[in-house]
């Protein structure tokens, strides 16, 4: 059986950047990682940031998957948006690199790890904005502007998840859920 050492290359480098995140990562290192030496890699990839846009991309079509694996027709378009997005959290928070890259931003603010975490961002409002559009179309929701409110209900979710709990007791997933209809669905204007 043939060794695939493109494969070999990416598996290691993608260990070494969820070990070490993007600044400490070197090509020695995932030379060494990979059983292979420094030239094989610079067979396939011109240098590390090409390396690491790889992975990346890797990365964010599994997160494109999470997120289509979530998503049900048979629910409505706040109830999918709810599960795509706790999908989409759960992920980010389980998965190493996405960790090590956060972690990476706080500690070094490394302009590459930087901008990984602006290209998930992106993705994800890519996918919202799409579901919003879908969603426009069918008559779900109201005509919007798709990207617009992808945005602020991705902002929205992550302040309800993330940014509460740094101050107050963290919400259930029910009570998320809530808000969000309420904010999003029904809104603060009195009937």
């Amino acid at each position: 059986m043939a060794v695939d050492r493109k494969q070999q290359v990416m598996e290691a480098a993608a260990r070494s950047f969820a070990l070490f995140g993007y600044k400490a990562t070197t090509m020695d290192g995932v030379a060494k990682i990979a059983g292979v030496g420094k030239g094989t890699i610079y067979t396939f990839f011109a240098n590390k940031e090409e390396l690491f846009q790889h992975i990346m991309n890797a990365m964010l079509q599994e997160m494109k998957r999470v997120a289509e694996h979530a998503y049900d027709e048979r629910l409505t378009f706040f109830d999918n948006l709810h599960i795509v997005l706790e999908r989409l959290l759960e992920f980010r928070e389980q998965h190493e690199l996405a960790l090590k890259l956060s972690q990476e931003v706080r500690e070094i603010g490394t302009p590459v790890a930087v901008e990984a975490l602006q290209q998930m961002e992106r993705t994800v409002v890519s996918y919202i904005a799409n579901q919003v559009a879908v969603a426009v179309e069918r008559g779900m929701i109201k005509p919007c502007d798709p990207e617009m409110t992808a945005f602020i209900m991705l902002k929205l979710y992550m302040a309800l998840t993330v940014e509460w709990k740094l101050k107050h007791e963290p919400l259930e997933e029910k009570r998320v859920a809530q808000y969000m209809r309420f904010y999003l669905e029904q809104g603060l204007a009195p009937e």
